[in-house]
């Protein structure tokens, strides 16, 4: 038979020198996910616009040479012009100060309410998730019964015992909104806990909360974060539909609902007073739920490339 040598065969196509190089760099999970958000034009918009209107609600009070009830019984509902970018109220007041002031009382709302839901949520639904069984149809149950309660109904029950107000509105809200969260967390943890490195804490003798803590709530982060860029924008409509009904924050302070409310009483004659305040609400409402798209897509696994 005919022999065969090495040097009857030409290595193509191949580099022994760079055989071993990495062709991609290894990044970690959230930088993956930020490198994909940026690639998404509407989402980064959305952030920016975001970005913007916190800025403006933060600083601009400070800027303004007008208070947030200064009053000018000579300027009463005036068009917007140079002097008033938003026009003024019936009482002479400026409304692009106003709305702006208004803003961070809703935005702290927004945010308040919801870092509250995420903690009692996230707790909840992994203890729920975790030990499963008695304790997860038991603690099911009562969410059950708590999600079925209008929180329309818990606010005026709340307003009979507690002072109206921005504190008394935020519990309102909390008392049945982290009901889904919870579900959410709880469907995520029973997935996980079957996961390899679970069962590799638990033979080195880890205890539950440490388990829950340290290597079950972290790795739902990528749900946390897209439920609450959903949660926000949910919590801002709330206050403004229940300052509109008069049942949010009360004067002398201000909010979008609240300006809202004071805005439609004049609507046919001077538009202004409605319109500005309930356009930074929507576009706020919309600039939140495109970036909660923009991130369910960045943080999903599977639409990694």
């Amino acid at each position: 038979m005919l022999e065969l040598s090495k040097k009857q065969f030409i290595i193509k196509g191949s580099d022994l020198e760079k055989s071993e190089l990495i062709a991609r760099p290894n990044i970690s999970y959230f930088k993956d996910a930020w490198r994909r958000l940026k690639q998404n034009k509407v989402a980064i918009l959305s952030l920016v616009i975001l970005s913007a209107i916190i800025l403006m609600c933060i600083v601009e009070p400070f800027l303004s040479k007008y208070g947030l009830n200064d009053q000018n019984y000579d300027a009463l509902q005036l068009s917007p012009s140079l002097a008033h970018l938003f026009g003024t109220d019936k009482l002479g007041r400026d409304l692009f100060t106003r709305v702006w002031i208004g803003g961070r009382v809703s935005l702290v709302i927004g945010f308040a309410g919801t870092a509250i839901e995420l903690l009692v949520g996230c707790i909840y639904g992994g203890i729920c998730g975790y030990l499963g069984g008695r304790v997860d149809l038991i603690m099911m149950r009562a969410i059950e019964i708590i999600s079925s309660v209008p929180y329309l109904l818990v606010v005026i029950l709340l307003l009979l015992v507690l002072k109206p107000g921005v504190m008394t509105l935020i519990i309102a809200l909390c008392i049945t909104g982290w009901t889904g969260i919870a579900r959410l967390i709880r469907g995520q943890v029973m997935q996980l806990k079957q996961s390899e490195y679970i069962m590799a804490a638990k033979a080195l003798g880890a205890s539950t909360p440490r388990i829950l803590m340290k290597h079950l709530i972290p790795n739902t982060i990528g749900t946390i974060i897209v439920y609450m860029s959903m949660d926000i924008p949910a919590f801002i409509f709330d206050e403004a539909f229940l300052s509109f009904l008069g049942l949010g924050v009360q004067p002398p302070n201000t909010s979008w609902g609240v300006l809202v409310f004071e805005g439609q009483g004049s609507m046919a004659q001077h538009p202004h007073e409605l319109l500005f305040p309930a356009a930074v609400i929507c576009l706020t409402f919309l600039a939140f739920n495109l970036l909660g798209d923009g991130l369910r897509d960045a943080l999903d696994p599977r639409l990694r490339q």
